[in-house]
């Protein structure tokens, strides 16, 4: 992570009991952030709280870091540019934690999505009842802003119900939440990837959360940021957060899925191909490649993700060979079985499925020992 360039209103000075760091990433958010400003200046005066705004710029190049040192002129905002790649919301929590003064931290969006005259109250919560007060919109007295489709509401309710089995958080979604800092898990144990450092948070720190309504606003200028590549990084987000909480069996289950998906594509392209004239056994030997590369390409991205990336091509061929191994393992315990032993010479259906269930077996070891090992991770860490 850069550290990047900073723009502020005074040196850092010591932390102080009570008081709040509100940190906030931004991307391209300049006409955002003088209303933000001023709407948390009003909150934080009213309440009596002292506060900071860590502004967490994944370099937008739009104006922002002007648009900042102006605001730091009269309020105690500061800037941090993180100019390296890649750009990631979470990426730039994680860094405003860093550089924060103060113990007591509020995470919140810049587009005014989240109401900051609610910050006091995340703030009761948390001194009171919890290790995360969160800003819910589904709990009784949340709102969702009326002008928000039912596309944009149910692709929000299925995102937080793919969830739940991680965390008991009725709105596992939220970017708006306070935290103590002597609460966070410790840095190398985060992993995470997109927009949704708060469940990634819960889940890896184990906190306990406390839920506080809020009316969630449309944004009224500026353009969301949330697009299919952010929805994907959430599912690849999702993926690692179950293997951490539910471990070995939640990666068995995402190969075995890999697997039915790559036999599907092996199927279709088979017959395909003898449609369209070619003979079947040279139909079924090219439908092997199309699917076997599905299976690798999925795999080195959900399955074992979290691992370290290791170069394509060899790693293609890596798992090509284990494929054909277990291929080999899943005909050759199939031959086996019914010609040696009379019940599977019978019974050729149950030849075929542990046929199946020993090349699968095989594929599944050899891969998360062989093709996707963590042998880079240790020679790095060596």
């Amino acid at each position: 992570m850069s550290s990047g360039d900073s723009v502020e209103a005074a040196e850092p000075g010591p932390a102080r009991e009570g008081a709040v760091s509100l940190v906030v990433p931004v991307f391209r958010e300049a006409e955002n952030l003088a209303a933000l400003a001023g709407r948390i200046r009003d909150a934080m005066s009213a309440a009596g709280l002292e506060w900071e705004l860590v502004l967490v710029d994944d370099d937008s190049g739009d104006g922002s870091e002007a648009v900042a040192e102006e605001l730091a002129r009269d309020l105690p905002i500061r800037m941090e540019v993180r100019r390296d790649p890649p750009r990631d919301l979470s990426l730039s929590v994680l860094r405003g934690f860093r550089i924060a003064r103060h113990d007591r931290l509020v995470v919140m969006d810049a587009d005014l999505s989240h109401p900051p005259e609610r910050i006091p109250d995340l703030l009761a919560a948390l001194d009171t009842h919890g290790d995360m007060a969160v800003g819910s919109r589904y709990v009784p007295g949340g709102e969702i802003d009326r002008d928000w489709s039912a596309w944009r509401r149910l692709n929000s309710r299925l995102a937080g119900w793919l969830a739940r089995p991680l965390t008991a958080c009725s709105d596992p979604m939220s970017g708006f939440f306070a935290l103590d800092r002597r609460a966070l898990p410790e840095p190398e144990t985060l992993r995470p990837i997109g927009y949704k450092i708060g469940l990634e948070l819960m889940v890896r720190g184990r906190l306990r959360v406390v839920e506080v309504p809020i009316d969630f606003a449309d944004r009224e200028r500026g353009a969301s940021k949330l697009n299919w590549r952010q929805r994907l990084n959430y599912l690849r987000h999702l993926q690692r957060l179950y293997l951490h909480r539910f471990g070995g069996w939640v990666r068995a289950l995402s190969f075995g899925l890999v697997g039915a998906s790559g036999l599907a594509i092996d199927v279709a392209g088979y017959f395909a191909l003898q449609w369209a004239g070619l003979e079947h056994r040279l139909a079924r030997f090219l439908s092997f490649w199309p699917a076997v590369s599905w299976n690798w390409w999925l795999n080195r991205g959900f399955t074992f993700g979290e691992r370290p990336l290791q170069p394509a091509p060899r790693q293609w061929a890596k798992f090509v060979a284990s494929s054909l191994i277990g291929l080999g393992t899943n005909v050759g315990s199939y031959t086996l079985l019914t010609s040696f032993v009379a019940v599977f010479d019978r019974h050729r259906w149950a030849a075929l499925l542990c046929g199946v269930a020993l090349g699968s077996a095989f594929n599944y070891f050899a891969s998360t020992l062989y093709v996707y090992s963590r042998q880079m991770e240790r020679r790095r860490s060596g």
